[in-house]
């Protein structure tokens, strides 16, 4: 059995994510976006109806560390919500529609990957 960094496992529930996302529709835009406040996983649009998505992805290969919907605090969503204000500020378009997700992926328990998508939670 191969032992994997947290590294490789969060670079994979990444890939998976977009993975998701693409096949939803949405055009990537960003992966791992920086500042000098922090990073944003993901940086989405849905095409048809001009919203820019940010989406914060978390791996998870068990449970201990509670569901996705737990890993996503209120100081966690007010980080997230300046990112992506600062993002926003240095982009020359607008958008319609500005969203925060969280994806949440699930490793290990079964053979496939458990894709959890929360939609709107900040």
């Amino acid at each position: 059995m191969t032992t994997w960094t947290r590294a490789e496992i969060g670079a994979l529930g990444e890939q998976l994510a977009v993975d998701h996302l693409t096949s939803q529709g949405l055009a990537v835009l960003h992966r791992n976006w920086r500042c000098r406040f922090g990073e944003l996983d993901i940086i989405a649009a849905e095409k048809a109806t001009c919203t820019v998505v940010f989406v914060e992805v978390k791996t998870r290969t068990g449970d201990g560390f509670g569901g996705i919907a737990e890993a996503v605090t209120p100081d966690k969503v007010r980080r997230l919500r300046r990112l992506a204000g600062v993002w926003l500020a240095a982009q020359d378009g607008s958008w319609a529609g500005v969203r925060i997700d969280v994806i949440g992926v699930r490793i290990g328990r079964q053979r496939t990957p458990e894709i959890t998508h929360l939609q709107g939670v900040g």
